[in-house]
């Protein structure tokens, strides 16, 4: 933690070393004050002979080999540091730098200092950027299992790299330089860092996952045991050299930088999240109060002797995760940071290493003390994610790769190493290659191997048909505004939920956020007066707080606002539903339809998710689409004499879902269900003997249960080909509140033929495309549903593929319960319990 006042000397004298044959004479960089700015080429002057043209044209060759770098490796799923280390080696002696006409022209030895400057600049906002998306509460969530996996990640490799390194220095004769700085050397590969793997894993979008939750707490443990160990090392050679006043000198700075930070810096940046709603914008003048702080405690760190780093770092750790700073900040800072300055910072790194002048023993020593390390951590990840979390083996696999990550802490630690004489330039040039090698080659395997989805897999069915009669009825509603909450409202009244039958609705407000790595899920609060911690979820949580208090003992509420990238909505809403074992889910289709048949602008977020949603959901799943009937917030089954509810059924696991959902509607005494079976000639269609057994039996049920509901209707439909079934589907119009169908069919089936082919919309089927064309007008409200399948063997995959679900019979003792049906007061405390934990 030591200052780095000198480095821009010694990064100077490196890049002497390799350019200049007189280097030990080389003591001072001078610039005259005429040679800042250029006249113009017309007076025959050239532009990079003066400092500051010069320093736009660094920038530009920095940022475009960065850029050029991550666009040729995209196709191998490369990080962006690993782009930008392999720039800085291009444009370094060790590629182009080699030319001397190159070097000369744009990157001669005046011109560092000002480079420098603006390096590190660069590199304390990295840092500072790093901290704010550093989240201090990850200490809560770790457990006796990740607090092993931490321990025996870090120290299976210490032990391996120490034993390696004393066993070089025995067998291999080695200069005494290398000698000695192997122990640090063996202790700096060793160690793993919070940071540098959080932003891996947001860089492939599985930070939300339960893969993302291991690797962040096990990085932690790994992170403060590799400190610890590493401060006990260092601490212990000043010791030994007599620098007892430097060791407490640092200590007490550590100390006092860090009190400051917390207790004075803290409470404005606290007052100002305070007087800020959740997801509004952060405003103008709190953001250039933050980049004062972050330069005040990097002159703070360097007052007191420290590495101009640590205080922006601390300050970042100390800022609350999530809206409204967190975001704010990291979409302020984060292109110019790490497309502008940090390129520079990598160039200047670049130009340090000259890998064809570093000795073959000594690149071959290093090179093996790191592969040593690797493959320890490598072995202790992977054990101990296999004994102690279950993990199957190829995500124990990615999860090892994961922690043998670097980035760009380890590059400071390397680079602290060598300011403070710990190690030369050529080990520092060793390094720097293997993080380069270890880092480009784990994260296209970590990519292959795993995939975010594989959490939700559950091994018993979750849907509506398969759950018991008398239980919970678990459902998860999720909306993008609150235009459509009292569409949703109307349908959950339709439900009808009873003191043996309660309805527990989670409610979740989706919000798209752009610039943060990390998603954030926010369990809110049913008050009975309105709350400005609601933000923008205010008018969706008070339209379900009022039909909770309607309901009181049928109904219980429980809404969510996610806040994150569309491309990663879906986690949330999968996640919610997984942990909550809900047995539907429904999702606001992204278009908006009018009665007239007219088409509002889709929304963006809204379609990736529901794309998202339905390949990955781990129970069933229904798209609603409204055509604005209703837009009042209480139920419409007060205010109307009867709710007509409409089935289409053609057979199939999505239909038969569809089916039970519109037979637990026919129980309210308001609803009126009508079952539309369409059938070919008379005869029902199916390529799949099985499957047309199973839609025997279930409507055989069906019809049996309903005999005594004089409210239901069954009619068959003879059609011949899709023409008919879409004509039958559009005589529907305008005699239905509400219409259900299934998804997905048999493709093969004549009720199809010439539709499924021609479909626009996948996520609907080719039914739910034409209930929601523009020939299907009116104010209908529809909902398309897809029904939860297991894929246990080759025949129930086949079936998945035809879009038909593994076909099993309806029989009482196969379907599981999601719950107790005891009193929904008793739910409501249980629940509350859960929220408390989480």
């Amino acid at each position: 933690m030591e200052s780095n006042a000198m480095e821009p000397k010694l990064e100077i004298k490196s890049y002497a070393t390799n350019r200049l044959k007189d280097w030990k004479n080389f003591t001072t960089v001078c610039t005259a004050l005429e040679r800042m700015y250029a006249q113009g080429s017309f007076l025959q002057q050239n532009p990079l002979s003066f400092a500051f043209p010069l320093l736009l044209m660094q920038l530009s060759l920095a940022s475009g080999t960065a850029l050029l770098t991550s666009l040729l490796l995209k196709p191998l799923q490369q990080s962006l540091i690993v782009a930008q280390t392999l720039g800085g080696l291009i444009l370094g002696p060790s590629g182009l730098g080699r030319i001397d006409a190159f070097t000369i022209n744009f990157f001669p030895v005046r011109s560092f200092v000002l480079l420098d400057i603006l390096s590190s600049f660069g590199f304390m906002l990295c840092f500072f950027l790093i901290g704010v998306q550093t989240d201090p509460c990850v200490l809560k969530k770790i457990n006796k299992n990740t607090f092993m996996i931490g321990i025996i990640t870090v120290a299976v490799p210490m032990v391996l790299t120490k034993a390696i390194a004393y066993i070089l220095a025995y067998c291999i004769n080695m200069d005494r330089q290398l000698m000695s700085s192997l122990p640090m050397v063996a202790q700096a590969e060793s160690m793993i860092a919070l940071p540098t793997v959080s932003y891996l894993l947001g860089e492939f979008n599985i930070l939300n996952s339960e893969f993302g939750r291991v690797a962040m707490c096990s990085s932690t443990v790994s992170g403060l045991f590799s400190l610890c160990a590493t401060a006990t090392m260092v601490l212990a050679g000043q010791s030994v050299n007599g620098n007892a006043k430097t060791i407490v000198t640092n200590i007490s700075s550590v100390i006092v930088l860090t009190a400051i930070i917390i207790f004075v810096f803290r409470p404005p940046i606290l007052w100002m999240i305070q007087k800020s709603p959740v997801e509004a914008p952060l405003s103008r003048n709190h953001f250039v109060a933050l980049l004062t702080m972050v330069l005040v405690t990097a002159f703070c760190s360097q007052a007191a002797g420290l590495n101009i780093y640590f205080g922006p770092l601390i300050l970042g750790i100390a800022i609350p995760a999530g809206p409204p700073i967190g975001p704010a900040l990291k979409e302020k800072l984060h292109l110019i940071t790490y497309w502008i300055f940090l390129p520079l910072f990598f160039v200047k790194n670049g130009y340090n290493i000259d890998v064809f002048h570093v000795q073959l023993t000594k690149y071959i020593i290093v090179q093996l003390v790191a592969l040593v390390a690797a493959l320890g951590k490598f072995i202790g990840a992977f054990v101990t994610s296999r004994c102690c979390c279950n993990m199957p083996t190829a995500h124990a696999i990615a999860f090892g790769l994961v922690m043998n990550t670097q980035g760009l802490l380890e590059l400071g630690l390397f680079k602290q190493m060598k300011r403070e004489k710990v190690i030369d330039t050529p080990t520092f040039a060793s390094m720097y290659v293997s993080m380069l090698i270890i880092t480009g080659s784990v994260t296209p395997v970590i990519k292959w191997l795993y995939d975010p989805s594989q959490k939700y897999t559950v091994y018993r069915r979750r849907s509506v048909m398969h759950a018991k009669p008398q239980s919970q009825r678990r459902l998860l509603v999720c909306l993008h505004d609150e235009e459509i909450a009292p569409t949703i409202i109307n349908i959950l009244e339709a439900l009808n939920p009873r003191r043996e039958n309660p309805l527990f609705v989670f409610v979740l407000h989706l919000v798209e956020l752009v610039g943060r790595g990390r998603p954030l899920l926010i369990p809110q609060k049913l008050t009975n007066r309105p709350s400005s911690r609601f933000g923008r979820s205010k008018g969706v949580i008070e339209a379900f707080r009022d039909y909770e208090q309607k309901n009181l003992e049928l109904v219980s509420v429980y809404p969510y606002t996610a806040i994150c990238p569309c491309a990663t909505m879906h986690d949330e809403v999968c996640t919610l539903a997984l942990d909550r074992k809900t047995s539907l889910i429904i999702i606001p289709f992204y278009n908006k339809l009018h009665a007239d048949g007219t088409i509002e602008s889709s929304q963006k977020a809204a379609q990736i998710m529901n794309k998202n949603v339905l390949d990955k959901v781990p129970c069933s799943v229904a798209i609603l689409i409204d055509r604005g009937l209703l837009k009042s917030p209480w139920p419409v089954l007060g205010t109307l004499s009867t709710y007509r509810v409409g089935v289409v059924f053609l057979g199939g696991a999505d239909d038969r879902e569809a089916l039970t959902i519109g037979a637990r509607m026919a129980n309210h005494p308001k609803i009126t269900l009508t079952m539309i079976r369409l059938v070919v000639d008379g005869n029902v269609t199916g390529n799949d003997k099985e499957e047309r057994r199973v839609d025997n039996e279930f409507l055989s049920n069906f019809r049996q249960a309903m005999v005594a509901n004089n409210r239901v209707t069954y009619i068959e439909e003879i059609v011949t080909d899709g023409i008919g079934t879409a004509a039958v589907i559009c005589s529907m119009r305008n005699n239905y509140e509400l219409v259900l169908a299934g998804r997905s069919h048999d493709k093969q089936s004549p009720l199809l033929s010439g539709l499924a082919d021609g479909s626009e919309r996948a996520e609907l089927g080719a039914i739910g495309e034409i209930l929601a064309s523009a020939d299907f007008e009116g104010n209908t409200t529809i909902l398309v549903v897809q029904q939860h399948a297991l894929v246990v063997n080759e025949h129930n995959e086949s079936h998945k593929q035809h879009g038909l679900g593994a076909p099993q019979p309806i029989k009482n003792d196969e379907r599981h319960s999601l719950g107790d049906s005891h009193s929904i007061k008793d739910d409501k405390e249980q629940m509350q319990i859960q929220e408390k934990s989480a």
